[in-house]
């Protein structure tokens, strides 16, 4: 695959902080770890582990702000120059979310920010922009189903011409009981600019002693890209 399909691919793949619920306090974060950080089914670590945590404000009419980061390799593992000096991902988004009688709704902004340096050098050899990248969304949910659609504002994860990119994200969550929970995910990707895929994961999470464990199969329908390649990721979280 050309480098930029490459690029456009792992490009794809990175996290949604998902919706923010208020509960006793408005204020709330989390922490985890992950044995590979995959998002949209692409590793984003080489499929190494990633430290993960974030912090987030939701008012009680619905509106919320948040903050979410995670160590990073994607950009370094497309560049064979050495250019680039970035290893951290922070993800800034805001929104609203509520509920429609047995329907819930969200609707928000996603800033994906990856300080560090870009050189010209770098730009030449992976054929992007400043991987920074502005997506909205909308989300919505009943019972044990969720369906989240979303468009980016800008150059996606800077491949050339890609505004306009797509992502249509369908979930499941069901408990099964005795603290386990049912988690499957099926995901498109329409990128402009670059090749499309689907994306999928099914696993488990079970509750135990104030943590989240987890353990997910992760998947692609991409050729000849080992990030993409189907793989499980254990992980363990908790949130305050």
């Amino acid at each position: 695959m050309h480098k930029t399909l490459v690029a456009a691919a792992v490009a794809a793949a990175l996290p949604f902080a998902g919706t923010v619920h208020a509960e006793e306090s408005p204020f709330s974060a989390n922490v985890g770890i992950v044995s590979d950080y995959a998002y949209r089914g692409i590793s984003q670590t080489d499929e190494r582990p990633a430290l993960q945590g974030g912090f987030d404000y939701a008012h009680s009419s619905g509106f919320y702000v948040g903050v979410w980061g995670s160590n990073v390799s994607w950009l370094n593992d497309v560049d064979t120059t050495d250019s680039t000096g970035n290893s951290l991902e922070i993800d800034l988004y805001a929104g609203y979310s509520g509920e429609a009688g047995p329907i819930g709704y969200d609707v928000g902004l996603l800033q994906y920010y990856y300080p560090g340096s870009y050189s010209s050098t770098w730009k030449n050899e992976t054929g992007l922009t400043k991987p920074n990248t502005l997506e909205g969304y909308i989300g919505l949910s009943w019972e044990f189903l969720s369906f989240k659609y979303s468009y980016s504002f800008t150059d996606l994860f800077g491949l050339p011409d890609s505004e306009g990119s797509q992502y249509y994200d369908l979930g499941v969550s069901y408990e099964l009981g005795g603290g386990f929970n049912l988690d499957a995910h099926y995901g498109y990707n329409d990128l402009k600019g670059g090749d499309d895929y689907k994306d999928w994961k099914l696993g488990v999470t079970k509750e135990f002693g104030g943590f989240e464990f987890g353990l997910h199969y992760v998947d692609t329908d991409i050729k000849d890209l080992d990030l993409a390649d189907d793989r499980f990721i254990l992980s363990v979280s908790k949130s305050f």
